[in-house]
């Protein structure tokens, strides 16, 4: 999850910052202040599942809940923003039509399944060190 979770921070900006989408002069500025905030918000949960993974102290399953939460909401979102109207998630380039077929599904499915192993995974290791099964 730590991976996942620094990738959550970098990825929207080597997605976005560019001439796509900052630097695009056809956005209106109000476009690119979501932009930034979508950005933003990627930084900041990655960084909020890393210090719920990583801070000093005890590792409880509150911790692991939170960091699970922080590191998946990025791409949960991601995946629901298709159901927006007018929303794709690639634009028409060239004679090729806007599509949803894109490789943002593949991306965040395959965080959120990376996810749900460490979760998992983490669980279980959790359960051996407190010596209780049934949580």
């Amino acid at each position: 999850m730590t991976a996942t979770s620094v990738f959550t921070m970098v990825s929207p900006y080597l997605a976005d910052f560019n001439h796509s989408h900052v630097f695009n002069p056809k956005w209106t500025p109000h476009a690119k202040f979501h932009n930034g905030q979508t950005m933003s918000m990627g930084a900041a949960l990655g960084a909020s599942a890393l210090v719920a993974l990583w801070k000093r102290g005890e590792f409880t399953r509150n911790r692991l809940d939170a960091a699970t939460t922080f590191a998946s909401l990025y791409w949960l979102t991601q995946a629901s923003a298709v159901l927006y109207p007018g929303s794709k998630m690639l634009d028409a380039i060239d004679d090729k039509p806007a599509s949803n077929k894109a490789p943002q599904w593949a991306i965040f499915g395959g965080i959120l399944a990376l996810n749900l192993v460490a979760y998992r995974s983490e669980r279980r290791g959790l359960r051996r060190v407190q010596g209780n099964s049934s949580d």
